[in-house]
């Protein structure tokens, strides 16, 4: 008897849990290099307050890297990825977490590239959301997600002398 009570649980919760999934907000970022070739993805789902970033990247230098949500959803390998704009930032805030009047909201701690150039990592970004309102990262021209070849040191204005854009991804709704 408790073997099946428990099982009828199970599936309630399985039903409820698939009903909770349909109705939260994802999205996903297909990342090409300067070579415009695929090197990886992202996917992001919104969570209570804000959005949990699923990381699988390859073909990076080995080392850490600094990654940010940029402005514009466009990523242009021609501009070298310049067509993404500057740091996503809907309210007026400094670049870096040890900057007093930051960061902005699509400042995001470093990520480290395994010494086969791979980084797979889940970053949250309490600052952003999927949903409608100001840090939406679906406003009128969109958002990115960008890659630069060097270490954020969190404070430098206005990009945390990160270095070049080595990839870059257009957010988009799934």
């Amino acid at each position: 008897m408790r073997a099946i009570l428990a099982a009828a649980m199970l599936a309630v919760l399985g039903a409820a849990g698939t009903a909770g999934a349909a109705s939260t907000p994802m999205a996903s970022a297909r990342l090409i290099g300067l070579d415009g070739k695929p090197v990886g993805t992202a996917k992001f789902t919104q969570a209570g307050h804000g959005v949990l970033i699923d990381l699988d990247v390859r073909g990076l230098k080995p080392g850490p890297h600094g990654v940010h949500i940029h402005s514009a959803g466009q990523c242009d390998s021609r501009t070298k990825f310049e067509t993404a704009g500057g740091h996503f930032s809907p309210v007026p805030k400094n670049h870096g977490f040890m900057d007093k009047h930051g960061p902005h909201a699509g400042d995001m701690t470093n990520q480290f590239a395994d010494a086969n150039g791979n980084i797979r990592a889940s970053i949250f970004n309490p600052n952003v959301t999927l949903r409608r309102g100001e840090r939406s990262l679906f406003d009128k021209d969109g958002s990115s997600i960008v890659i630069h070849a060097a270490t954020d040191d969190y404070r430098s204005q206005p990009a945390g002398n990160a270095g070049a854009r080595v990839a870059c991804g257009v957010i988009t709704r799934m």
